[in-house]
């Protein structure tokens, strides 16, 4: 299985901020927000990453990231010429997933909890598509997932004016090896975007879509607006001071993985001298 990181966009609800810098590089609390959505994937165990994003940010996201070795994975970098839309990546993507499945995530999208990637690892499928849930208390925000008495899904509703389901479809989704092709088939919505709810519905139809609802153990943060961004690293600041532990650090993930060696840390560590970054990377190995 691969790994998408849609990390395109204008960033527009957070302008003047993102006038001159990808939205997926601003700090959240004490890393560049794509390092969340990158580790998610890398907790599911994938190795084979690519990021996607704008013409003009793709060489800050290759200065950042490189080409993932440092972390035991692989990037691969593809861009998207304007905002069409998310299932717009599974297109951009086809030459790179070469027909294997794969999992998708928002670069706005934060996950956390206890055994997220253990069930990611083990929860997904071996064919169609499984979307992610989660309950929230205004529907119209966000693409619903609608089920029938037997709990099973039966429609998807992009921001439904009322809607007797609360089940809000979170920006992480895994599809199979037909992804690229029903993307290929969609066409643009009224405001001009390859909606992933089109993309969604056809697995829909098939039958073949399914779901997991995030347990309330699971944070599910979008960081599309400034409120949320700040929210956003509240959170992190609060859990990360409270335990002593990092979120998304991808280092640390690509250990636990048995990916890199301890060396490999010791060595990463000295590229933040008298950081605290750096001091935390030391102590992962000194324990």
């Amino acid at each position: 299985m691969k790994g998408i990181v849609l990390a395109g966009g204008t960033g527009s609800r957070l302008w003047p901020i993102t006038k001159a810098i990808s939205k997926q590089l601003i700090p959240v609390y004490d890393k560049p927000l794509i390092y969340y959505p990158i580790s998610t994937l890398m907790l599911a165990g994938i190795m084979e990453i690519l990021i996607i994003t704008t013409p003009e940010h793709l060489g800050s996201f290759k200065a950042l990231l490189g080409d993932g070795s440092r972390f035991g994975v692989s990037f691969t970098y593809a861009t998207q010429e304007r905002p069409a839309g998310i299932a717009q990546a599974l297109i951009i993507a086809s030459d790179f997933l070469q027909n294997d499945p794969c999992l998708l995530i928002l670069g706005d999208n934060i996950f956390h909890g206890a055994g997220l990637g253990h069930q990611l690892r083990n929860i997904l499928p071996p064919t169609g598509a499984h979307i992610f849930t989660y309950k929230v208390r205004d529907p119209s925000q966000y693409g619903i997932l609608t089920l029938n008495p037997n709990g099973s899904p039966i429609a998807i509703q992009e921001k439904p004016v009322t809607s007797e389901s609360d089940l809000a479809i979170t920006g992480l989704y895994f599809f199979d090896s037909y992804a690229s092709t029903i993307a290929s088939k969609v066409r643009p919505s009224v405001r001009g975007e390859l909606e992933i709810t089109s993309v969604l519905d056809e697995y829909l139809q098939r039958q073949t879509l399914t779901f997991t609802q995030l347990s309330r153990g699971t944070a599910w943060l979008d960081t599309g607006n400034p409120h949320a961004m700040n929210d956003a690293a509240n959170f992190i600041r609060v859990i990360e001071e409270r335990t002593g532990m990092k979120i998304a650090c991808l280092e640390e993930i690509a250990l636990f993985n048995n990916w890199i060696t301890e060396s490999d840390v010791r060595d990463m560590s000295n590229l933040y001298p008298s950081n605290e970054y750096g001091s935390y990377l030391l102590s992962l190995i000194t324990k």
